[in-house]
C-alpha cells in the first residue's frame, strides 16, 4: 500500500513572506490524500496544506504566519473545494470476485447434483 499526497491547487499570495519580506514569493498548496493498493485506488478526504516561499526557498510554519496570512488562509481554506472522496477497483480485484463467485457457483451445482 502506498500512501501520497496530490497537489489539488495551488495558490500565489501577494502577502510578505515572514522571513525574507518578499511580496512576490509566498505560494499556498493544498493536498489531498491519495492510496493505492494492489486492488484499489481511492482518494480521501484528508486535506493538508503548505506554505512556501519561492523567493527565500523556506517552508513557512503557521507559528511564523502573520494575522494578514491568517486572515488570507481562512478565506482560502473556506474558498477551497477539494475533489471528492472515491475508490475506484483495479482489474485484479475483479478477477478475483468473478473467480470466488464462479466456485460459489461451481460448489453450489456439485452439492446440488448429488440430491437429484
Amino acid at each position: 500500500m502506498s500512501e501520497k499526497l496530490i497537489t489539488v491547487k495551488e495558490i500565489s499570495l501577494n502577502n510578505n513572506c515572514p522571513e525574507c519580506f518578499s511580496k512576490e514569493g509566498l505560494q499556498l498548496t493544498f493536498k489531498q490524500k491519495f492510496i493505492e493498493t494492489s486492488f484499489s485506488k481511492s482518494i480521501t478526504q484528508d486535506i493538508t496544506t503548505e506554505m512556501h516561499c519561492n523567493v527565500c526557498d523556506t517552508a513557512i510554519y503557521p507559528q511564523r504566519w502573520t494575522e494578514d496570512i491568517e486572515r488570507i488562509y481562512d478565506y482560502q481554506l473556506k474558498a477551497f473545494s477539494p475533489k471528492k472522496a472515491s475508490r475506484k477497483f483495479k482489474k485484479l480485484f475483479w478477477i478475483l470476485v468473478v473467480l470466488g463467485m464462479l466456485s460459489i457457483v461451481a460448489t453450489v451445482v456439485f452439492i446440488s447434483k448429488d440430491y437429484f
